[in-house]
């Protein structure tokens, strides 16, 4: 029986597609293997919203460790990226995010010495599929592909093409499949939730949506993905009060991407640093204790030394519990990329700075929940015979005995980290 192993990259949307493509491989009579040295495929699901140098670094690791083996790259294939991936190996095939369901179909070719490139744009559901979970108590749902912004700096338009929402009840069927399977959270993934049906009559249905999963009779926890700013304002006060209700994880991922209203135009980002500001002040005035997660870019083109103040004044005053930074990479066909570029010393300047200022915060923040008591649920297998948990609020928590993925237990905080709480098991 042949043996395929997934390598996934990127986000929890690509996380999700890996592990649907292993449980349509399994159906299909393949033996899914978890170790690229006994695999008779490497199934590389790329991630290049990042740009291109990852996922080009990892395809060429695998070529030269195991040149003899089959290659297929899956996942957001850019029309720029693909001729570089033929460079490295012509035979390498291509299922690009769109077509992952028919990976059984690529990997049968592959084995047999020929050549896919599956590379067109379909608009399919992504719910209710086969699939085998990395993690058996974190179940990953999907609820739309595509994005209804077109930011200038971003790939993601352009490789996962228009807005395409998921009937609700695919979702919660998917939702309902997951807690039967034993999984404790569940993730509600995309490129983001806030849009979920707006491109069916313009009126976002995320808090319906969210209200439909919560009503389903099981104990579970529901984190809810990323969110941009304007299709966050228009629900924001049914979407805080959707946020009381004891099975949400209180933790909200909105991105700034920037601090300065000039650089947010540039980006062609639809919406002023004060609607951001107003989203966060309003969920921590009704939800005070919430984990709020954020995006900076720093070095976005032509971002003058005063705009990139703008950006650190704005983490300063916002004061988020988590910062995904990130310093500017030009991804080829955007228009940013076509923009006036800083050198890579200013980006580099500027991102220590942000990182510096930013790990202050967090240490902070996670400070003031020294000596809290109260329940954790396992969900990951930490460094050194650790297990982490999350809180409440998501928070993740080091606690060290004899646990396992899935318990449920009492803990104190004795200590933290900028990046986590530490813990003891509390009776």
């Amino acid at each position: 029986m042949p043996k395929i192993n997934i390598i996934t990259q990127g986000c929890s949307s690509n996380l999700r597609e890996s592990e649907l493509m292993a449980g349509m491989l399994e159906n299909s009579g393949y033996e899914v293997a978890h170790n690229k040295n006994h695999a008779d495929i490497n199934v590389v699901n790329i991630c290049t919203v990042k740009g291109d140098t990852t996922a080009l670094r990892e395809i060429r690791k695998l070529k030269k460790l195991r040149p003899e083996k089959k290659l297929i790259v899956a996942g957001c294939i850019t029309e720029s990226i693909a001729p570089k991936i033929k460079q490295i190996d012509e035979g390498i095939s291509f299922v690009n995010t769109h077509n992952f369901g028919r990976i059984a179909t690529v990997v049968e070719n592959s084995l047999n010495g020929n050549v896919l490139e599956l590379l067109d744009k379909k608009y399919e559901q992504k719910v209710d599929l086969p699939s085998l979970r990395k993690n058996p108590v974190i179940g990953i749902v999907p609820i739309l592909n595509g994005c209804n912004y077109f930011c200038t700096f971003c790939s993601t338009k352009l490789v996962k093409g228009k807005l395409f929402s998921y009937p609700m009840d695919a979702i919660r069927q998917d939702v309902k499949e997951h807690l039967k399977a034993g999984c404790r959270e569940i993730w509600l993934t995309s490129n983001d939730t806030g849009a979920y049906m707006v491109e069916q009559g313009g009126k976002q249905k995320i808090v319906e949506l969210l209200q439909q999963i919560i009503s389903v009779p099981v104990d579970f926890k529901l984190r809810v993905g990323m969110m941009n700013p304007g299709n966050t304002i228009p629900i924001l006060e049914d979407l805080i009060e959707i946020y009381r209700h004891p099975k949400m994880f209180k933790f909200l991922h909105i991105p700034l991407q920037s601090g300065n209203n000039e650089i947010l135009k540039l980006m062609n980002r639809k919406y002023a640093v004060e609607d951001f500001i107003r989203v966060v002040e309003a969920f921590r005035k009704e939800v005070p204790e919430i984990t709020i997660s954020t995006d900076i870019i720093v070095g976005f083109p032509s971002e003058t030394e005063q705009q990139f103040e703008d950006s650190l004044d704005a983490i300063k005053k916002i004061k988020p519990d988590v910062l995904n930074l990130s310093r500017y990479a030009a991804r080829e066909g955007t228009i940013a990329a076509k923009m006036r570029q800083l050198s890579t010393n200013t980006l580099k300047q500027r991102s220590r700075i942000m990182a510096s200022e930013f790990r202050k915060i967090a240490f902070e923040k996670n400070t003031k929940w020294v000596g809290w008591e109260g329940k954790i649920l396992i969900d990951e297998k930490g460094k050194n015979d650790s297990w982490i948990g999350r809180n409440y609020c998501y928070k993740p928590v080091v606690v060290k005995g004899d646990f396992n993925l899935g318990d449920e237990i009492n803990v104190r905080i004795n200590d933290a980290t900028s990046f986590d709480l530490r813990g003891n098991r509390h009776e």
